[in-house]
Parts: structure tokens; C-alpha cells; sequence
């Protein structure tokens, strides 16, 4: 029997989606998310008759279990830390150095948890060439795939949360200069938040299948990327306002910055909130 008729479907040079249309009349769906976090095909059989969800094996299954917990309860701590540090920040008592305290554990979680999104990806069930079937491949910390839009979204999102170390540690720091402040503080923040739209972008183009973004109100996926997005475009503008005006010293807008590093890492809070619940 020849292979089955493939078809495939993404975002410019990524496939996100590919279709096999079997001998039998059925046809067989993956999607890089749902195969990705849940671990499932979607199987339709011959005349269009009801769809099912072919899982992966039970090894694969719980590896996913595992790593999307520890994932999304990184995310949670370390977004409601961030949130604690912008309060402190905004209604305490003004000592920079409890709130940097408070900023650098939260950062910790967001490092964990963007690693174990990376490990996610990596560790995935795949499909097979000849049909659909998931396979699961040996364990790996490490990995460079990318032309794997999964993989290039995670590993972005990691990047970011290692560059906002950058600016987390940069912060104890006493006795700066406004010159010294943008440039160890606040533009590796900046960077960051660049990583963190970037990284969110491309994980709607693997949720939408094509460049632009896309709508899907019945899709838990959508609405973790697109909650941690709204979150990445509130720490932006947090930071474009902590920008330090070398004439006088001063932040451009302390209440703005506090207010979306607050309102941004609840975003976070709540994406890793629902992701517990996009598990197999």
C-alpha cells in the first residue's frame, strides 16, 4: 500500500498542522499544541464519521503531566511574586531593596518555568511519517530544533526570562548613574519584554496555523498564549515608564511602571492557571 496523501499546513516556513488522508476514507490531524501539551491526534474515520483523540502512551503521557505542572505552577509563583514586588514598589514602604528582593525570586519561577516549557517541546510525543501515530523519542534537556515552531517560541520565552535575570540582578546594585541605571537595569528589561511579545507571537501562529493572529474562543491554548501576551505587552509598557531622565533622575512614570509589572505578572499568574488544565 503507498503512504497515506499528506497535507500540511503553518506559518511561512513552520508546519503546525498536517492532515493524512488514509485508504480507508479516514483521515488523521496533528497539531503541534494539542500533540505537544495533550499528547493527541484527532481521528476521524471513514464517511466523516465522529472524531476521536489517539493518545500517546502512557510514558509519554505522564512525562506531559509532570512537565506542564511544574510548568504552569512556576508561572504562577512567579508572577504572583512579581506582583507582591510592584505592590511593595507602589503602596510600601519605599525600600527598592524589598522590592528587588521580591522581583529576583519571581524571576527564578519565570527561569523555571520557561525551561520547562523548553523541556515540553523538546520532549513531545512526534508524529510519524507513515501515518500519523505519535512516538515518543529518548528523554533530553537539551535541544536545537528550529524550524519547530513549538521550539522556537519556547526557547525565545527562555531567552527572555534569562535576559530579565540580567536586569533582576542589576537592580541591587547601588550608587548608579541615571546613564548607568538605562543601561544595566532598564534596557535589558527592555530586551526582555521584546523576547516575551516575540515569544508570544510565534505561539499564536502555532495556535492559528498562519502568520496572523487568530480568534478561537473555545480553544484553552488560545487563551493562555493570548492572557501571557496581554501580560508581556503590560510589562512593555512598565517598562518604556522606569525609563530614567538623565536631567533629573527620575523614572518617566513610577505609577505606570508599578502598575504594569502589578498588572502584567497577574496576566502570568493566571495563563499558568490555565495551563494547568491544558494536560492530558
Amino acid at each position: 500500500m503507498g503512504q497515506p496523501e499528506q497535507r500540511a499546513e503553518g506559518a511561512g516556513p513552520f508546519t503546525t498542522r498536517r492532515t493524512w488522508h488514509r485508504s480507508d476514507g479516514g483521515t488523521v490531524v496533528w497539531e503541534s499544541r494539542a500533540a505537544c501539551r495533550r499528547g493527541v491526534l484527532s481521528v476521524r474515520g471513514p464517511g466523516d464519521t465522529a472524531s476521536v483523540s489517539a493518545r500517546a502512551d502512557a510514558g509519554a503521557l505522564g512525562r506531559l503531566r509532570r512537565l506542564n505542572a511544574l510548568a504552569s505552577g512556576a508561572f504562577v509563583i512567579g508572577g504572583a511574586l512579581f506582583a507582591l514586588g510592584a505592590a511593595v514598589a507602589q503602596f510600601g514602604s519605599g525600600d527598592a531593596g524589598e522590592s528587588a528582593s521580591l522581583y529576583f525570586a519571581g524571576g527564578l519561577f519565570f527561569n523555571l518555568g520557561g525551561y520547562t516549557s523548553l523541556l515540553q517541546a523538546l520532549n513531545a510525543p512526534r508524529h510519524s511519517r507513515q501515518g500519523g501515530d505519535l512516538v515518543t523519542a529518548d528523554w533530553r534537556w537539551w535541544g536545537y530544533e528550529p524550524m519547530r515552531l513549538d521550539w522556537l517560541s519556547t526557547f525565545v520565552l527562555f531567552v527572555g526570562t534569562l535576559v530579565f535575570g540580567v536586569n533582576l540582578l542589576d537592580s541591587f546594585l547601588q550608587g548608579l548613574t541615571a546613564q548607568q541605571t538605562n543601561r544595566l537595569i532598564w534596557a535589558p528589561d527592555v530586551v526582555g519584554c521584546v523576547l516575551f511579545l516575540v515569544s508570544g507571537h510565534l505561539a499564536f501562529a502555532e495556535i492559528c496555523h498562519r502568520s496572523r493572529p487568530c480568534f478561537r474562543s473555545r480553544s484553552l491554548g488560545w487563551w493562555i498564549v493570548a492572557v501571557n501576551q496581554l501580560g508581556s505587552v503590560l510589562f512593555m509598557l512598565s517598562a518604556l515608564a522606569a525609563f530614567t531622565r538623565p536631567a533629573t533622575g527620575s523614572l518617566i512614570n513610577a505609577d505606570i511602571a508599578n502598575w504594569g509589572t502589578l498588572s502584567g505578572a497577574l496576566c502570568f499568574s493566571v495563563g499558568g492557571m490555565l495551563q494547568a488544565f491544558e494536560r492530558p
